[in-house]
């Protein structure tokens, strides 16, 4: 059985009413209870727990540079499967490059013909693709990194320790933890 923060955030369950009740604690806004979720895939102001597929990549995009509020595990890992099977294609084309590149080479071990041109441009073609990829998906991927990181009770300011070497792990980890209700102190 799986848990689901938006069902029990609407059950009506005792400490679970509306945001701002009286006994709600730590301001009002539900900290100890479950967290509230969106109620509906098209409110792009709360995260979608469940997400699917296609919700999550909708919202990456939706939410380009919105580096404020939540994002559920589901939104996260979604749009992270999204970007990886999408760059495995301009990968793939710099693979096969290189390989051509380097079957041409061994053909000729003396270096005596010029390199392959099919192996140079497939290497080319793919690392075009892949830069534009990268550019068109590095702000969304960093927003939806910093508001998991809200969802999960963090700072946003924790993913700078992307820029270390152990703090790729270490912020990593922090995505993988479940949300928290504190997380909805950086709601706006």
């Amino acid at each position: 059985m799986s848990y689901d923060a938006n069902a029990a955030y609407n059950s009506g369950a005792p400490g679970q009413g509306a945001p701002g009740a009286a006994g709600q604690g730590y301001g009002g806004q539900g900290f100890g209870g479950a967290p509230r979720g969106a109620a509906s895939p098209d409110d792009l102001s709360l995260p979608l727990y469940g997400a699917s597929f296609g919700q999550a990549v909708k919202r990456f995009f939706k939410n380009y540079a919105k580096f404020s509020g939540r994002a559920s595990r589901s939104e996260f890992w979604w749009a992270t499967l999204f970007c990886v099977l999408v760059a495995l294609v301009p990968y793939i084309l710099v693979i096969i490059g290189a390989v051509m590149m380097a079957a041409s080479a061994s053909a000729d071990p003396y270096g005596g013909g010029a390199p392959s041109g099919g192996g140079i441009a497939l290497m080319g073609i793919g690392g075009v693709l892949l830069g534009v990829f990268v550019l068109a998906t590095i702000v969304p991927s960093i927003a939806v990194s910093w508001r998991r990181l809200h969802d999960a009770g963090f700072s946003g300011l924790f993913y700078l320790l992307t820029l270390t070497s152990i703090g790729g792990i270490v912020v990593l980890v922090m995505e993988i933890m479940p949300p928290k209700p504190e997380g909805q102190r950086f709601d706006v």
